[in-house]
């Protein structure tokens, strides 16, 4: 009965061991990724020139100094290329373990769609000055993260009565 009480607290002991160097281990830094995916839409295509993605770690909003941007991979993304469990990788950072506040995308002015195979301009207000911002939340932990942002085309594309169309945006975190 002593030998199995004695085994019986040997291994609690390598459980709390092994578990408090775990935890250890997680501090440190994360790769994070930002990828994009699309909810389906009617349109042909719905063009976003994506120039730079940016993160916050703070709430401070008084300066444009607390956005670290991220390895971009720039480019003009077809959001419809995004739909049913495909995304792509938009940009990538190692940070220290601590909590992404926000997103920001800065856009070009190459942002288009194409309804009915006619191609129209789209019109993002103040996309390509303050970009397009997504509060989030998110946690880093010592690790591979991922926030994959599900960009709403459908609800985001609004013709005003002049016939433009506009992107007033529908981000989500998945």
């Amino acid at each position: 009965m002593k030998k199995i009480l004695s085994i019986a607290i040997s291994m609690f002991v390598i459980v709390v061991l092994l578990t408090s160097c775990s935890k250890d281990s997680q501090e440190g830094t994360s790769m994070l990724n930002v990828r994009l995916t699309d909810a389906p839409t009617a349109f042909d295509e719905v063009n976003i020139d994506i120039q730079e993605v940016k993160i916050k770690f703070t709430d401070d909003d008084s300066t444009d100094n607390n956005w670290i941007t991220l390895i971009t991979h720039p480019g003009i993304y077809n959001l419809l290329a995004y739909q049913n469990g495909v995304d792509t990788l938009l940009a990538t950072g190692v940070f220290s373990t601590r909590v992404v506040k926000e997103i920001r995308f800065i856009l070009g002015p190459n942002n288009n769609i194409v309804n009915a195979g006619i191609i129209y301009p789209l019109t993002i207000p103040s996309g390509s000055e303050s970009g397009l911002k997504l509060k989030i939340n998110k946690e880093l932990h010592a690790s591979l993260e991922t926030i994959i942002i599900d960009f709403d085309a459908a609800l985001s594309i609004h013709q005003n009565g002049t016939g433009d169309y506009l992107l007033k945006p529908v981000l989500r975190i998945k």
